[in-house]
């Protein structure tokens, strides 16, 4: 028998503040890792060594505390697509978005991942119904990112107008994984889903790195390293970790909070270390989806 949620887990303590503030800060910075990374190393590159990293740091917790391995050997298949879905396709559609936009572009149409999680689990799951309140935050949100992308893109299809396409490309693709995670890898411990998840993704990254790139050079420069090393320890490792203990703590309503916080760190982060400038539209996109983004975690009055 299930036992009754606690308190904790629809409260917002200063500990889970702090943890959703460190989390924001650690994915926020992903994107400016991600344009340091890229001034010298390949997209598959990149991705490759970050999935590989923070599988290998995951699995070294998950040994440490002796956390259970489901020894079904269906969740083989499940991690391979939860790794592909969340891992390889997404990071590669950004990181390579991002060699032709700006970080904080890009983490603006990254937070649409929200909006389209909530049509996709519309369209799969009974109980997820579009209420009033998600139906007009999809909508917003859509026009958000519309006003985001721009008419210049809308227009014509231009390097600048594929990367943007390739993040929301992603943006969807973390929607699926959502989807497919919430019964693929029911009934094991979040920290091994997160390694499982990422050891699928190594499975997916790894060749196409060899394959396209080869063996990464070690005479990259140390920024480019330290990049890397973020990306696979603080962005991967330790914010999977960070992530599941405030879904312990909070709840998933509270959790989604962080959302809204990730595009203002990427957008600060990319504009003091390349000085990026975003466009108007850039900045009415983002205010228009945060709106929609609002809605969609806003819950609905009780009737007494």
């Amino acid at each position: 028998m299930e036992r009754p949620s606690s308190p904790l887990q629809t409260t917002m303590s200063p500990l889970v503040w702090a943890l959703l503030a460190t989390l924001a800060l650690i994915w926020g910075t992903s994107f400016l890792s991600n344009r340091i990374a890229l001034a010298e190393a390949g997209v598959l590159s990149v991705v490759g060594l970050r999935v590989l990293g923070g599988a290998a740091l995951l699995w070294v917790w998950v040994l440490s505390r002796r956390l259970p391995v489901p020894r079904d050997p269906r969740f083989l298949y499940r991690f391979l697509i939860m790794g592909a879905l969340n891992n390889a396709l997404p990071f590669s559609l950004i990181v390579w978005g991002q060699r032709h936009i700006d970080s904080g572009l890009t983490a603006i149409l990254n937070a649409s991942t929200a909006v389209f999680a909530v049509v996709i689990a519309a369209l799969v799951f009974a109980d997820e119904r579009l209420t009033l309140n998600k139906t007009a935050g999809v909508v917003i949100g859509f026009m958000g990112v519309v006003l985001a992308v721009g008419p210049t893109a809308l227009s014509g299809l231009s390097l600048a107008s594929a990367g943007q396409i390739a993040v929301i490309g992603a943006s969807i693709s973390y929607a699926f994984a959502f989807a497919y995670a919430r019964r693929a890898i029911r009934g094991i411990s979040p920290e091994v889903a997160a390694a499982g998840m990422l050891t699928g993704g190594v499975v997916w990254m790894l060749p196409a790195m060899l394959l396209v790139e080869g063996v990464p050079s070690l005479a990259w420069s140390p920024s480019v390293w330290v990049a890397i090393g973020w990306l696979a320890f603080g962005c991967s490792a330790l914010a999977y970790l960070i992530y599941y203990r405030i879904l312990a703590l909070a709840g998933a309503g509270n959790l989604s909070l962080v959302t809204l916080l990730i595009p203002p760190v990427a957008i600060v982060a990319g504009w003091a270390v390349y000085d990026e400038q975003l466009a108007w539209n850039d900045w009415a996109g983002f205010v228009v989806l945060l709106v929609g983004l609002v809605l969609l975690n806003r819950k609905p009055p009780r009737i007494p």
